[in-house]
């Protein structure tokens, strides 16, 4: 891989997990859910989206827009009966909830159809590109950074937008006071927290489609809770309640993940003992994060209404 080919991959590696930080915040910092099973929606959508475009011969965006409703419908089907749990029952459903989803595509093969493309626990492979004809192996890269740029900005201004409207304000109230503050404004706290979780649900969706049609190869291997971990540190070190911080905390943690995948032609050491000591890294770096920057690289703004 050269050098600028690497710097493509990196900038598409940013962008799709930007998309799943800007998610997550949604979730987390702004309303105050504790999601860790983010990486179930990062999983139905890639799933659905291949599956769609494999087994019913459907175009790209077909298979994008029904991998982020079948994500979004998943967030909020888990939402319906979770929604008034505390903060750490919450977590345990979520993670338990991403877990099923990742053993369901695991065992069941017949789901992706079998043939040529298999599936089960040794993935799914030729999933097409969306227009791969039209370009050239050097230039498609660089199409596909434009795909995924456009549904960064695109998700960015969504949320901002639900952030800074009446919805956002209250979902902040359900943050920072639990179930009184916005019921004593008369909301529907539950209604609420279920709509966040499903649109929340609806962007990791995409990103899991972006995912899936770039690497071509998908496995349940690749959507283990580890990759929530990855997620949540980008939104505790980006800064969380702010977009802007969510989508830097995507860059930060990327461009440390992947460039120190290249130690290993320095430092003698396993490819797996490095992968592992790099997750150690990312640890201690949210640790870090949270003792000397406790709101991340970008603060909240504060807003007086």
């Amino acid at each position: 891989m050269g050098f600028i080919n690497f710097l493509v991959y990196l900038a598409i590696m940013m962008g799709i997990y930007g998309i799943l930080s800007l998610s997550l915040n949604l979730q987390y910092g702004f309303t105050g859910l504790a999601n860790f099973g983010q990486v179930a929606f990062f999983c139905l959508g890639a799933y659905v989206s291949t599956i769609i475009v494999l087994t019913f011969d459907m175009p790209f965006i077909f298979g994008l827009l029904g991998g982020m409703a079948v994500a979004c419908v998943f967030g909020y089907v888990i939402a319906i009966p979770t929604a008034n749990l505390k903060e750490d029952y919450w977590a345990i459903v979520t993670l338990a909830a991403a877990e099923i989803v990742r053993i369901f595509f695991l065992n069941e093969d017949w789901v992706v159809g079998g043939g040529p493309y298999v599936g089960g626990a040794f993935g799914v492979g030729g999933i097409p590109q969306p227009l791969r004809s039209l370009f050239s192996a050097h230039t498609y890269p660089f199409f596909y950074l434009a795909i995924v740029l456009v549904c960064l900005f695109a998700t960015y201004i969504i949320i901002n937008t639900l952030t800074q409207s009446p919805f956002g304000r209250v979902i902040k109230s359900i943050r920072e006071g639990g179930d009184n503050l916005p019921q004593a404004m008369g909301k529907n706290v539950k209604k609420f927290r279920v709509k966040v979780m499903a649109i929340g649900g609806s962007f990791g969706g995409l990103a899991g489609c972006l995912w899936a049609h770039f690497h071509g190869f998908i496995s349940p291997d690749q959507f283990m809770p580890l990759e929530t971990f990855i997620v949540w540190a980008m939104v505790i070190v980006g800064g969380k309640a702010n977009n802007k911080g969510a989508i830097l905390g995507a860059v930060v943690i990327m461009v440390f993940y992947n460039s120190t995948r290249f130690l290993k032609d320095y430092i003698p050491v396993e490819a797996v003992t490095l992968a592992s000591l790099r997750m150690v890294a990312i640890g201690i770096l949210i640790v870090v994060a949270m003792l000397f920057m406790k709101e991340g690289f970008i603060k909240e703004k504060k807003v007086v209404y």
